[in-house]
């Protein structure tokens, strides 16, 4: 089955709440957007175009300042019907993620692999900063009760991927923990003192 042209959707989604040009298209997508989806810029503007053909949206030019003439677009009725139906549509099967941890811990096969421990540090950092940055997101956009009423969904979605990120943490810290103890356990037990410390065999 073919994959859904989501970024259609986004797109109309976006200019349903207020008028865009595309580069303003492109910062929400590199910055608000960019925490729960991602999306190759290279793919707006020829999406745009693709749109306006089909008649999902409609384009007037007004001059910023002196001489700068910006493109802003607009959905017509026919984009919002299309919005509106993809909008009550169930939702797709979700998506195998690509993560790099997982894929090289799959492969790891020997318990006693140095490459755990180093594997599993180099994510708690990858996953610390990623959760400072969403809390930061969080404190600048949803700090009060009234800002998380005026943009409900947007809350809900920061607020699940900050209880991401700190799940995720809480495993790999335990799991380090878990590693380290199994470490010392195994050298405690093979080491010359704990060897003569024990009876000989009958």
């Amino acid at each position: 089955m073919a994959q859904k042209n989501i970024l259609k959707y986004i797109i109309l989604g976006l200019l349903n709440q207020k008028e865009l040009a595309g580069y303003d298209l492109k910062k929400l997508f590199a910055g608000e957007l960019n925490d729960f989806w991602s999306s190759n810029h290279s793919q707006i503007y020829p999406e745009l175009r693709r749109m306006e053909e089909e008649g999902l949206i409609a384009s007037r030019s007004r001059t910023v300042g002196t001489k700068l003439e910006k493109k802003y677009y607009r959905l017509t009725d026919a984009g919002k019907k299309a919005l509106a139906a993809w909008m009550h549509e169930p939702l797709s099967s979700l998506v195998p993620s690509r993560d790099e941890f997982t894929m090289k811990l799959y492969l790891v096969e020997d318990h006693d692999d140095p490459l755990i421990p180093k594997l599993i540090q180099e994510d708690i950092a990858r996953h610390q900063e990623k959760y400072d940055y969403l809390l930061t997101r969080w404190n600048v956009l949803f700090k009060t009760p009234e800002a998380r009423k005026a943009h409900f969904g947007h809350a809900l979605i920061l607020s699940r991927a900050l209880e991401r990120e700190k799940q995720r943490l809480t495993w790999l810290k335990e799991m380090q923990a878990e590693i380290a103890e199994n470490k010392r356990t195994r050298e405690h037990s093979s080491s010359p003192a704990d060897r003569q410390s024990q009876p000989d065999a009958l």
